[in-house]
């Protein structure tokens, strides 16, 4: 199920983000990237011990390609998502480490922060060929927001 959630999000944030603009993925960020930081953390949790790291890739890879492969147009934003989701999963997977002995919402929230930081930094950057404060700034709060909504509705689960 995790899985399903984590790649329909990301594929919904890219196809967004090209047919919507830079403007858009901050709505994305609310509702599918909080949605997919939180749900990677889920994933954390049943592969902590079976192959988290190229799991993990895999499926970020495939995120992109499906992206692509639905729509050309998603070339840039598909190789935009694809680098900083593999820089903040790498961030997430050591901060939600770090933070493992801490109750759930603690260590989820905490997580997000670092790796929407990251993926707010890069994602827009490289897909909009420019760096874009307010839409940066727009990003990271979105994210961690929607990240913390998230984490408390697939907490209770």
């Amino acid at each position: 199920m995790y899985i399903a959630i984590y790649l329909s999000s990301i594929v919904l944030a890219n196809l967004s983000g090209v047919y919507f603009g830079a403007n858009a993925t901050i709505i994305n960020a609310f509702l599918f990237i909080g949605l997919d930081l939180t749900s990677r953390d889920k994933l954390h949790e049943a592969w902590h011990k079976n192959g988290l790291i190229w799991k993990m890739a895999v499926l970020i890879a495939i995120g992109s390609e499906i992206s692509y492969a639905l729509n050309r147009s998603a070339g840039l934003i598909a190789i935009a998502s694809f680098s900083a989701f593999s820089l903040a999963a790498i961030v997430d997977t050591l901060m939600y480490q770090f933070l493992q002995n801490r109750p759930y919402l603690v260590k989820v929230n905490g997580s997000n922060i670092f790796s929407a930081l990251v993926d707010s930094l890069l994602f827009p950057t490289i897909a909009f060929g420019e760096f874009l404060p307010m839409i940066t700034l727009g990003q990271f709060v979105a994210k961690v927001t929607g990240g913390a909504l998230w984490a408390y509705i697939l907490g209770k689960k």
